[in-house]
């Protein structure tokens, strides 16, 4: 299916996309937060040097984390933003994160951009997730 043929997912549809990546994060759920992306997704975290240029590379990355004894304990989204085009849409939000870390836990608040296309299948599936700081002047 070509982008010219493709429909435009509604915002629900995109809104429920996204909540699943984010309620599978929340729950530190490998699985079910890896199952939303695509395996050529992209990302790009504030708190790396480099793109992560696949699903994989970003898996390598989780499983480092986790073994450093990394877990999300909360993570919520507000401040939705949903546009959408033929074959797919962009979700933008804010996260408050909270994470547990070997020496305690740390918690922060980012904005982040997860940009979906419909895949073969028909499901909407993200294809890239870009993380920013949101400064202290900012989140107050």
């Amino acid at each position: 299916m070509g982008t010219e043929d493709a429909y435009a997912p509604s915002i629900e549809q995109v809104k429920d996309a996204a909540a699943k990546i984010v309620s599978a994060f929340a729950a530190t759920d490998t699985d079910g937060y890896f199952a939303g992306f695509a395996p050529d997704a992209s990302f790009v975290f504030h708190t790396e040097q480099e793109r992560l240029d696949s699903r994989a590379a970003y898996e390598s990355l989780w499983a480092e984390w986790l073994n450093d004894g990394w877990r999300v304990v909360a993570c919520q989204s507000s401040n939705q933003r949903v546009t959408v085009f033929p074959g797919g849409a962009v979700f933008v939000h804010d996260v408050a994160t909270t994470v547990a870390l070997p020496e305690g836990q740390d918690s922060y608040r980012e904005r982040e951009t997860i940009v979906f296309r419909i895949d073969e299948r028909g499901r909407l599936v993200a294809v890239h997730e870009h993380l920013s700081p949101v400064s202290t002047a900012e989140a107050s």
